[in-house]
């Protein structure tokens, strides 16, 4: 037995500890611990070995990086891979970013968000091991998914094992949405699963591996070093703003429901302080809230710059819906006085719903009922599938 499944038996073992543990109510429930604080776990493995991380500012071990923990434990990390939005994490979404080199460490910081969104072979060759532990929000056009993707491609033509650490899905409570239609496959959308897909990165991974997602369906050598005291009904408010606009809880529950309109005429609030919590077009039958996207750190350039938004603020709104809130989308397309223009002209919703049916459907009338039935199918077929790669009740 290699030291890699040793680590793979003794997660699972902490799993089911766990899992028995969580069945009395009348005890207080533990704090959740994520796979990177269970460095006993993955350590013994990475001494003396050449260490890839793909990691960015969630990437902590209490309130410590991930790169400052392993460094004090001795551990030689050769490289640290960057997704979207850079290693600070303070990039504006879609920024294309640069490698350099960390100040602090020394240690070369390789963008997989650049022209390369996949470690090249060369790269793979000067390492052992790739750690990967990134904070998602459970959404299919997040990107960080997508790097993960890419990253296990690496790993499986290189030969090289991958060792993830599991982190909570803070939308991990439901599934939604239409299933990604091969045909719209991008980098907001890379594999066969709902806009909402109820499972951690761990578990994700152990899907993309095990339906042969991967190029030329080869799998991964890769391990998960499972979440404790975790199932996918327990509340978690991320310690860290995963991006920059998503500063918090409020947008991180509402990004699902409200990035549809990022394919749209609509701001998001990108360019305010309250991003992907207002919504608002300059027309004023959208709302009696307004605002003015302006240009900042983290929304360069935002959409609708400079341009006064009416519409409405969901900052203190109660989100309690198991599902994806499309009320307000459906009730601003309609409000729409040329519904012809309200649809960006690069089709972009397409990439992010994975369909062009919800924009084909609207623009024929269809209700939402009958949008929403349509997704069902897909979504039955996911849920089977699913079974198969849960690590958590």
């Amino acid at each position: 037995m290699t030291l890699l499944t040793k680590l793979f038996f003794i997660g699972f073992s902490t799993l089911a500890i766990t899992c028995s543990a969580q069945t009395n109510p009348s005890k207080p429930s533990p704090a959740i611990q994520t796979g990177a604080d269970q460095m006993n776990l993955y350590l013994p493995v990475l001494q003396g070995k050449r260490v890839g991380l793909v990691v960015n500012h969630t990437s902590r071990v209490g309130s410590v990086h991930l790169v400052d923990s392993l460094i004090a434990r001795g551990v030689t990390i050769k490289t640290i891979f960057a997704p979207e939005h850079g290693f600070r994490g303070q990039a504006t979404d879609g920024e294309e970013i640069s490698s350099s080199r960390d100040p602090r460490t020394g240690i070369m910081i390789t963008s997989l968000y650049g022209k390369n969104r996949k470690p090249t072979p060369k790269q793979m060759d000067s390492l052992d091991v790739i750690v990967f532990d990134i904070q998602d929000v459970g959404v299919r056009f997040y990107t960080y998914t997508s790097t993960m993707h890419y990253v296990m491609e690496a790993c499986a033509e290189a030969g090289k094992p991958m060792i993830l650490l599991d982190r909570p899905n803070p939308n991990g409570h439901y599934i939604d949405g239409p299933v990604l239609d091969p045909k719209f496959k991008s980098f907001v959308g890379l594999n066969p699963i709902p806009v909402v897909y109820g499972l951690t990165m761990g578990e994700l991974a152990r899907m993309i591996n095990g339906e042969g997602w991967l190029a030329g369906a080869k799998t991964c050598p890769l391990t998960v070093v499972p979440l404790k005291n975790y199932t996918h009904q327990t509340p978690y408010i991320l310690p860290v703003p995963p991006s920059p606009n998503l500063p918090n809880q409020q947008a991180v529950l509402l990004y699902p429901s409200l990035c549809f309109f990022e394919g749209t005429v609509v701001s998001v609030g990108r360019g305010t302080d309250k991003q992907f919590q207002v919504i608002g077009s300059p027309y004023t039958q959208y709302g009696p809230y307004t605002f003015t996207p302006v240009d900042k750190p983290g929304a360069v350039n935002p959409p609708l710059e400079g341009q006064l938004c009416y519409g409405l603020d969901l900052s203190n709104v109660t989100i309690s819906k198991k599902g994806l809130v499309l009320d307000y989308f459906f009730d601003f397309f309609k409000r729409a006085t040329d519904k012809s223009k309200f649809f960006l002209a690069n089709n972009g919703i397409d990439r992010l719903v994975g369909t062009d049916q919800l924009r084909l459907q609207l623009l024929a009338g269809v209700s939402e009922n009958k949008i929403r039935e349509s997704w069902e199918p897909g979504l039955n077929v996911y849920k089977q599938i699913r079974k198969k790669y849960v690590l958590y009740p």
